[in-house]
């Protein structure tokens, strides 16, 4: 029983070992190599959409407590004779 135990954990152990090797050998070749780098720059990628999205939220989240407009909306149009209007400017002939 002992020596069938040890015959079966020792195949395992083989076959375990030569299925990792295979594995890394895989990854090692230039097919491989490229595979890992297209999903590097997925990643990278997806991270950068992530930052983006989550500043532009701050942004308006910052937006509203200061009572600025959110960023992408158009901004609120002035009344006529709002204080809030510039004065108009006067071209001035040299």
């Amino acid at each position: 029983m002992s020596r069938t135990l040890w015959f079966v954990a020792g195949a395992g152990a083989g076959v375990y070992a030569m299925t990792r090797a295979r594995r890394v050998a895989e990854a090692l070749t230039p097919e491989g190599l490229a595979d890992r780098l297209a999903g590097l720059s997925v990643g990278a990628r997806l991270f950068g959409d992530e930052v983006r999205a989550g500043m532009a939220e701050k942004e308006n989240d910052v937006r509203r407590r200061v009572g600025l407009t959110f960023h992408g909306a158009p901004a609120p149009e002035l009344s006529a004779g709002s204080p809030d209007d510039p004065a108009p400017t006067r071209e001035d002939d040299d």
